[in-house]
């Protein structure tokens, strides 16, 4: 008999977002188990009718899409084709897909896009400590005391302190920083807190794939060495958890 597993996995398996905005759906009221509303955190298996917005869902069969977008400032991580500044729109990829996290609009780079929902969370999940890796530009000259205070940890408000990361100047107003957290507008709100702007922020890897050379608004499918390493380390984070 098929293990039932929670709706917000469920939704996230076939493909149609991550965990996290599986939840969204469902908490909307958009999200029908049989004919009746969904509740948070019931159980589901494929014998179950489970629609969203009356479409029904089911599980994505075949590997996963992953694909990897050099996002150009200006686009949205949003999901709603409605939105003329989608990456989704803009992209128009045959499958439907969604962003793994986001990048804000005025932010540019990296971006992975995938139809497995439980590969976004994991990627995502922040207890993991997955890096990230950006190149930022400020509007003033960088000095020491700026790169210590973003590496030792920043306070954000409501008792929110960064983690530690590494940083390291690349020109006298370039940064290269290095996270394993993912706060909303993390990286501007740090700059800011050192009383300097961010003129351009650029992702250039996620974990273990990097932007390299891929053109703006151009994207790729990852390579099978590059899914067989994030396979890895995926599964690696899993078993540390277990510890």
């Amino acid at each position: 008999m098929e293990e039932r597993v929670r709706l917000n996995r469920f939704i996230a398996e076939a493909g149609v977002a991550s965990r996290r905005e599986a939840d969204r759906i469902i908490d909307a009221g958009r999200v029908t188990v049989n004919g009746r509303p969904a509740e948070m955190g019931e159980k589901v298996s494929s014998a179950d009718d489970v629609r969203i917005d009356g479409r029904k869902i089911a599980k994505e069969r075949g590997p996963a899409v992953i694909l990897a977008f050099n996002k150009p400032r200006g686009l949205e991580c949003t999901s709603d084709r409605g939105n003329e500044d989608s990456v989704i729109k803009y992209i128009g990829y045959p499958k439907r897909i969604f962003t793994v996290g986001r990048l804000d609009k005025d932010s540019e780079g990296l971006l992975l896009l995938t139809n497995d929902g439980e590969l976004a969370n994991r990627i995502m999940r922040s207890r993991y400590g997955h890096e990230k890796e950006y190149v930022v530009t400020v509007d003033r000259d960088i000095v020491p005391e700026f790169l210590e205070g973003m590496a030792g940890g920043v306070p954000l408000g409501d008792g929110v302190v960064t983690r530690r990361c590494k940083v390291s100047a690349e020109g006298p107003r370039v940064l290269r920083i290095v996270l394993r957290q993912g706060l909303n507008r993390q990286i501007r709100r740090m700059c800011a807190y050192f009383g300097y702007g961010v003129v351009r922020l650029v992702r250039v890897r996620v974990m273990n794939i990097e932007l390299g050379d891929l053109k703006p608004g151009r994207y790729r499918d990852i390579s099978r060495s590059e899914r067989e390493i994030l396979q890895k380390m995926l599964a690696e984070s899993r078993l540390e958890e277990k510890d």
